[in-house]
């Protein structure tokens, strides 16, 4: 069992490294410059825009937990079911953001305190990135069906494909054009598209998609009952993201509120998070594919000892991560950014990137535990409590 598990979180592991390189491309470019505001403009965009699409990574999550349901159940049907819906859930939500762009960039940059050059370079990112919104929707849904269905391998060599374009479009852009800003924005706007282009042409082999067009003709497949089955999940799994990137942006606030310094040193050290936290979420991921199996086949045991598993090796690579930090982190925080203040700022916080993954990896597997059953309400109540106890120590 311990090798079906790491079959499925270690190419979730390295794409999510692959992943993390592209906010951390993003940053060091920007960070050669030296400019403390341009590189706070980056973040506090980049921040803008995990607000507004990170609240429908339940597109992502509710496609993997139904697929690896049905894959189960050995339900080819149900499968290109559930990538019909979910791929008709995105669009809606994507021809709403674009229409919502002229209200929704202004009132954003005015929740996250953004003033004078920061704001004006922040609003530079946002007007080409924001474009890319309908793309990562339905990213989303593509990799979700993809995972569920165990092609970690296809999406790893996608996402690696995907990042070595965007890291080349920064340096090209942003240090050899000298587009600066709009260059890392750009950059991100044409890689998510390479991505929608190669996952799309995986997908459409898989027999589930073959069967997706007849799936999205039979009216079985908008049956209430199965429509309200996704919007459960879907609903819960929303609320909850929206309480965890409620979270991150009131952060985010608070260091737009202490100056360009401050929120560039910041910047870094949650990109570092970031890239800890994908890289423990290989076992998130294995976590939901293989609970999601055990519960679609309704096999209890197999999905205690998967747990037992996911928990062991996740605090294991958890130690690991920080222990790695500790060592060579320091000196990773200084390569991000040429302006000494910067680069004192993260010093001085560099402990709690060390901790954290350490701390939260247990969180991480029991979410890929939770989507993959299916138990999302439960999700969203501790969600609640922990939004409690965050805004009581603020």
């Amino acid at each position: 069992m311990s090798g079906l598990l790491w079959s499925i979180a270690l190419p979730a592991m390295l794409t999510n490294i692959a992943t993390a390189l592209f906010g951390l491309a993003d940053m060091w470019a920007i960070g050669r410059l030296g400019d403390a505001s341009a590189q706070g403009g980056v973040e506090l965009g980049a921040k803008f825009m995990m607000g507004l699409l990170n609240v429908f990574n339940f597109l992502r999550t509710s496609t993997i937990a139904l697929t690896a349901q049905s894959a189960g159940q050995r339900d080819t049907h149900a499968q290109a079911a559930t990538l019909v819906r979910a791929l008709v859930v995105s669009l809606g939500v994507g021809l709403v953001l674009v229409s919502a762009m002229p209200l929704a960039v202004p009132y954003g940059l005015d929740f996250l305190s953004a003033h004078g050059d920061l704001r004006s370079q922040a609003e530079s990112y946002v007007a080409l990135r924001y474009w890319s919104a309908p793309i990562w929707l339905c990213n989303c849904v593509l990799i979700g069906w993809l995972v569920g269905q165990r092609q970690l391998r296809a999406v790893l060599a996608i996402e690696v494909a995907a990042n070595l374009l965007h890291i080349t479009l920064d340096l090209v852009l942003v240090l050899g054009a000298g587009w600066n800003v709009a260059g890392v924005a750009a950059a991100s706007l044409i890689s998510e598209g390479v991505r929608l282009v190669l996952l799309a042409s995986i997908v459409t082999r898989r027999p589930g998609a073959r069967l997706a067009w007849t799936m999205a003709r039979r009216k079985s497949t908008w049956q209430r009952r199965e429509l309200a089955r996704l919007f459960a999940l879907n609903r819960d799994l929303f609320l909850r993201t929206l309480l965890l990137t409620g979270a991150m942006m009131l952060f985010a606030r608070m260091g737009a509120s202490s100056g360009p310094v401050t929120l560039a040193a910041n910047g870094i050290l949650f990109q570092l998070f970031m890239l800890s936290s994908l890289l423990l979420d290989g076992f998130e991921n294995a976590a939901q594919v293989l609970c999601g199996e055990a519960f679609g086949a309704n096999d209890e045991p197999r999905l205690r000892k998967i747990v037992h598993l996911a928990l062991a090796w996740g605090l294991v690579a958890g130690l690991a991560v920080s222990l790695a930090y500790a060592i060579v982190g320091p000196a990773l925080a200084q390569a991000f950014t040429a302006s000494p203040a910067v680069q004192t700022e993260a010093q001085a916080y560099f402990g709690w990137v060390i901790a954290l993954p350490l701390v939260g990896v247990a969180s991480f597997v029991l979410d890929g535990v939770f989507v993959g059953a299916g138990w999302t309400r439960a999700m969203m109540g501790t969600m609640a409590f922990a939004m409690l106890l965050y805004a009581g120590l603020l």
